[in-house]
């Protein structure tokens, strides 16, 4: 029997005692190294590349425009804008939330940083925010694809009766809370993994027909809230009540897909719901897609989608904005 991937040496190529082994300097310079392939800075504000070091004594690298005479770091005009960690408590959390195969809790990820809750709950959001920023107008399939089709339902849970005569059916719509809400996902065999978040599989058939190409096969289950698929695309079904897999019809993928996003709620958050649950499941396919990736890469690859992404809209100023 083969080895799996996550025990071979080959997914190991980045130990976190390393990364605390950095100074300060060296954890600079892998972010400058990332955002700027040649190490070189340019100005966020207007592309100048001709800057100079206007850095204070004992503090962090600071560079000022020579066209806009404005100053900026390392992290400005990105994710990280005004950081109040060193740069490497900001490598060291990146590399505990890539090692963690299945997510990392805000209150773990605190204990392990020695920070508050807030702190780290904001920090791991403006991760899955980077993860998200990949799927970004991304469309699936064409000539020839197949694309996995299923959905699932979080949050919403209503706490049954005591009694046994008081309780009620909690699948039916007049026993809910109304915060239920379903990830339908989309996975193309061999490639991507494109979630997002409704009210009901039904609503859902707009944003597929936008990410899906026309000439695209898909694959659901016998849900009918996929029936009027059949219209827009060649669809096979499958019923799950008779088999998982069937003459080579089969949803395993997107299924692996929800056994992962399961494992993390159960295990790790054991609550996602409202507003972020959209985060967490593009959390949960990105890290399905780069399951194959060694760690360093992974960290590698969480670092360039946050230097490239702008500053946040969400999380900038989260706790400030809530106090006033």
């Amino acid at each position: 029997m083969s080895q799996h991937f996550l025990l071979s040496a080959k997914a190991r190529t980045l130990s976190l005692a390393s990364v605390l082994r950095m100074s300060d300097e060296e954890a600079e310079a892998t972010f400058r190294r990332i955002r700027w392939t040649d190490g070189k800075p340019v100005c966020p504000h207007c592309a100048c590349p001709t800057v100079y070091d206007c850095r204070k004594a004992n503090g962090a690298p600071r560079w000022r425009c020579k066209a806009c005479r404005k100053d900026f770091s390392v992290t400005s005009g990105t994710l990280f804008a005004f950081h109040k960690m060193p740069l490497r408590n900001y490598l060291a959390a990146i590399a505990i939330f890539c090692n963690e195969v299945k997510g990392k809790s805000a209150l773990a990820l605190s204990r392990d940083l020695d920070v508050q809750y807030k702190t780290a709950f904001v920090l791991a959001h403006k991760l899955r925010e980077a993860m998200a920023s990949e799927l970004k107008g991304m469309k699936l399939g064409g000539q020839g694809e197949t694309v996995e089709l299923d959905g699932g339902y979080f949050g919403g849970y209503v706490k049954p009766a005591n009694y046994r005569e008081n309780r009620r059916d909690r699948r039916l719509a007049k026993n809910q809370n109304g915060k239920r809400r379903v990830v339908v996902v989309m996975r193309e065999r061999g490639g991507r993994t494109l979630p997002a978040v409704f009210k009901s599989e039904s609503a859902a058939l707009g944003w597929i027909a936008s990410r899906v190409s026309q000439d695209t096969r898909l694959v659901a289950d016998e849900a009918g809230s996929w029936n009027d698929l059949h219209a827009r695309f060649e669809v096979d079904r499958i019923d799950h009540s008779r088999a998982y897999s069937m003459g080579g019809v089969y949803s395993n993928g997107a299924e692996e897909f929800f056994s992962r996003m399961r494992r993390a709620e159960i295990g790790h958050h054991h609550h996602i719901a409202g507003a972020y649950l959209v985060r967490y499941a593009q959390e949960a396919a990105w890290r399905e897609d780069h399951r194959r990736m060694d760690n360093g890469q992974q960290v590698q690859a969480v670092i360039g989608l946050a230097m490239a992404a702008p500053v946040s809209v969400d999380w900038c100023g989260y706790w400030q904005r809530a106090q006033h």
